[in-house]
């Protein structure tokens, strides 16, 4: 086995861990879900905190499944044609990531968290 079957190996492993978070998220995400609706909570008070849940897997995958792809194509073959669709990949995932991110904190990444205002608790 040479060193580039290793790397490719590296690369197809860490893909398989981002689609494993992800998935573990989604479902960790769901029964918890599933245990506040069904336990008497009501459903727009554990919507919220799902689609927060749900949301965080996907981003932790995505970076995942953004290594993996900078692993096997930097480190295996590193041509400007691959390194320019790693690119596009990279731009497309980062996109994606950083429209979660809004989403879920309701603000930009660049504004600072809302403090709880005085009197509240």
């Amino acid at each position: 086995m040479d060193i580039a079957e290793v790397i490719e190996a590296v690369g197809t492993a860490v893909d398989v861990a981002g689609v494993g978070v992800i998935v573990i998220g989604a479902v960790g995400a769901t029964a918890l879900f599933a245990y506040r609706v069904v336990s008497g909570g009501a459903f727009t008070e554990a919507y919220r905190p799902y689609r927060q849940g749900l949301g965080r897997a996907i981003l932790l995958g995505l970076e995942f499944l953004v290594a993996g792809d900078i692993i096997r194509t930097v480190a295996v073959s590193p041509t400007f044609a691959t390194v320019g669709v790693l690119a596009g990949i990279v731009l497309i995932r980062t996109f994606l990531s950083f429209s979660l991110e809004v989403e879920l904190e309701n603000r930009w990444p660049w504004q600072s968290r809302r403090s709880p205002s005085p009197g509240a608790g």
